[in-house]
């Protein structure tokens, strides 16, 4: 069982085409919706949970490529900018799914961006503006 965060970015085109059912009916994937922006005749932006055996994983996937939609993990839309970060633990209490928390040995604030849905909640939070989100 293979399960990936990834942002999904769907030119204009697709937009009004079930891309979603497709998957999960063609290629039995689990799709968790973590975060979404689509807008008739502009490109849509999905992040999602994507979850399946890994030969329909691998199939969903290329079906996604052939039409044309742009993928990228997660993980390479939300950073934490290390020069600014205090380790003030401002974020670690706004995020919702611990991808921030605090090392406790340490006292340094760690990000995991496997847990991180991309809600942006820790970016207003961070006093000394930290954590950017990309997408």
């Amino acid at each position: 069982m293979i399960t990936k965060r990834i942002v999904l970015k769907f030119p204009p085109k697709l937009i009004d085409k079930p891309i979603v059912y497709k998957l999960v009916k063609d290629y039995d994937l689990v799709f968790n919706i973590l975060r979404a922006r689509v807008n008739p005749k502009e490109e849509g932006e999905m992040v999602v949970e994507l979850q399946g055996e890994k030969p329909k994983f691998t199939e969903g996937i290329k079906y996604l490529q052939d039409l044309g939609v742009k993928m990228q993990p997660l993980s390479q839309d939300v950073i934490r900018d290390d020069k600014r970060c205090t380790h003030c633990g401002a974020c670690v209490t706004i995020c919702p799914t611990g991808a921030l928390y605090m090392d406790r040995e340490t006292m340094k604030v760690i990000f995991d961006n496997e847990k991180c849905i991309a809600c942006e909640a820790c970016v207003p939070a961070c006093p000394p503006r930290a954590m950017k989100v990309k997408f």
